[in-house]
């Protein structure tokens, strides 16, 4: 099991999510603020099965909202193992 983090601008977060549950990943939202400029910022967590990060990070790059400027850095993902996973 791998966990995806990814933290995106504000503007960008409510596609990238919907374009997530529309393909039936949970993801978890927390609000965040950016490093230099102190811009509204959106962690997402989301936990899913190794064979499927690529389509994860596929769907990130795909769902931008049109007032994103191409060729600008818009999120950083990284992708962490997970040693044990558990619901109660």
């Amino acid at each position: 099991m791998k966990l995806i983090i990814a933290i995106t601008r504000d503007e960008d977060c409510e596609i990238i999510i919907g374009a997530l549950i529309a393909k039936e990943y949970r993801v978890t939202r927390i609000a965040s603020t950016g490093g230099f400029l102190r811009r509204g910022m959106t962690t997402m967590m989301i936990g899913v099965e190794e064979e499927k990060v690529e389509d994860v990070i596929a769907t990130v790059r795909n769902n931008f909202t049109s007032s994103s400027e191409i060729g600008k850095r818009h999120t950083t993902i990284f992708v962490l193992n997970v040693d044990q996973f558990t619901q109660v």
